[in-house]
């Protein structure tokens, strides 16, 4: 019974977790496209499902992987 009691609060917790972070990985997507875009850059990141995922389990680092990611295959 506690087994259960602590795996439903880690599955809400991990779902709570990836929600917060893939909307606001998505949010910084967007305004670093913005910014990028302002000063003349060509990196974009678009935003779908694989980056929703990649900033949702990875956060702040996901996308900057992503935009590594961008980077290096525009070389």
């Amino acid at each position: 019974c506690f087994f259960i009691v602590f795996l439903r609060r880690w599955i809400i917790r991990f779902i709570t977790n990836f929600i917060m972070r893939a909307v606001l990985g998505t949010l910084a997507i967007y305004f670093i496209n913005m910014f990028l875009q302002s000063q003349g850059f060509a990196w974009r990141v678009g935003i779908g499902p694989f980056s929703i995922i990649a900033s949702g389990l990875l956060g702040l680092p996901g996308v900057a992987l992503l935009y590594g990611i961008n980077v290096v295959s525009m070389l």
